[in-house]
C-alpha cells in the first residue's frame, strides 16, 4: 500500500500561484509514476501532470502547459505541483495518484491506470 497525502491547497486570487504538495508513505516511492489531477464541481475528474517514476517523462493538459509544473523528490517521497497564473477555472479538488510503473507497460494511462489516491486538496480561484 501506498498512502498519499495532498497539502498546499488554499484560496487564491487569479494570477497568483500555488504550490501543491504530495507526501507518500508505506511501499517505497520508487519505481511510481505520479499524476495530479482535479474534479470540479459538476465536472468529471481530468488529468492535469504527471511524471514518470525517473521524472524523465511527463504529461501536462493543454490548459496547463506553461503555467504548471510537475516534479518531484524521490528521497523526500514527495511531488509537487508548482501552479502560476492561476484561473478561476482552475478551481478544484486536486488529487495526487500514483501508478506502479516497472510493471510492464506504458507509464501513463490516465486516472483509470493509478494505483493510488490521496483524499485532495481544495483550490479556489477568485476573480
Amino acid at each position: 500500500q501506498v498512502q498519499l497525502v495532498e497539502s498546499g491547497g488554499g484560496l487564491v486570487q487569479a494570477g497568483d500561484s500555488l504550490r501543491l504538495s504530495c507526501a507518500a508513505s508505506g511501499r517505497t516511492f520508487r519505481g511510481y509514476a505520479m499524476g495530479w489531477f482535479r474534479q470540479a464541481p459538476g465536472k468529471e475528474r481530468e488529468s492535469v501532470a504527471a511524471c514518470s517514476w525517473s521524472g524523465g517523462n511527463t504529461y501536462y493538459l493543454d490548459s496547463a502547459k506553461g503555467r504548471f509544473t510537475i516534479s518531484r523528490d524521490n528521497a523526500k517521497n514527495t511531488v509537487y505541483l508548482q501552479m502560476n497564473s492561476l484561473k478561476p477555472e482552475d478551481t478544484a479538488v486536486y488529487y495526487c495518484a500514483a501508478k506502479f510503473q516497472l510493471g510492464g507497460g506504458s507509464w501513463w494511462g490516465g486516472p483509470a491506470a493509478m494505483n493510488y489516491w490521496g483524499n485532495g486538496t481544495l483550490v479556489t480561484v477568485s476573480s
